[in-house]
């Protein structure tokens, strides 16, 4: 297609239902080579309260859910989804729920080197199949390694506050706009699309974007 078409994510990489999203997506992308997306994501923190350092998972599962038996039933559907999905998530591999400000920021600078959904989907394999801390700046310098981002150079700026306050701002906007939980999807700078939605779904929107940009320019 000659026309892209903004496709805009927000999303958390320590978010299952972000992960299960993107992997109905890929799918849809991969179906239809000739698609019009032009992808970019965006910062949303499910807890921008968190500790810088992260803390224990059991007990931040327990005490959002109010102990052990409400954490379960709570992730029940996300193993549901995940296995009619395709994917391995590791719940149990997981020890920390880490703070996401620093991954977030890796994801900006990887945009700017147009490697952000590769870093994305490498931040959700560390996480939810390899259990790693996504919040640990060396976890983070690794994974930017491996897509071809310069490590030294990553690992110096999250010792610092580089963007820190800019990712904030980022994701305070995204609330403002009315934005309550990830992930979002936002077709165009006009349709927002809320949740985990399935491949059959994308390849409509695909389909029908192609097709009502072949009609414009029959005219």
């Amino acid at each position: 297609m000659e026309q892209a078409v903004k496709l805009d994510i927000l999303s958390d990489p320590i978010c299952p239902w972000c992960y299960i999203g993107k992997t109905y997506l890929d799918r849809a992308l991969e179906q239809r080579p000739g698609h019009p997306f032009v992808v970019e994501w965006h910062p949303f923190q499910l807890n921008p309260d968190m500790p810088a350092d992260g803390m224990d998972r059991r007990a931040y599962l327990e005490g959002k859910f109010g102990g052990q038996k409400g954490a379960v039933q709570a992730y029940m559907p996300v193993h549901q989804h995940a296995e009619a999905a395709g994917i391995k998530i590791n719940l149990e591999g997981i020890k920390t729920t880490p703070n996401t400000l620093r991954a977030h920021r890796l994801i900006h600078w990887a945009g700017l080197e147009g490697k952000q959904t590769p870093i994305v989907s490498a931040l959700f394999k560390a996480y939810f199949v390899d259990g790693r801390d996504i919040g640990d700046v060396e976890v983070l310098a690794d994974i930017a390694d491996t897509q071809g981002m310069d490590a030294a150079v990553v690992r110096r700026l999250l010792q610092g506050d580089a963007d820190a306050e800019e990712i904030q701002a980022r994701d305070q906007s995204a609330r403002q706009m009315g934005v309550s939980s990830v992930p979002t999807f936002i077709i165009a700078s006009q349709h927002a699309v809320p949740g985990a939605q399935g491949t059959d779904l994308w390849l409509k929107v695909i389909d029908e974007i192609i097709e009502n940009h072949t009609k414009a320019q029959q005219g």
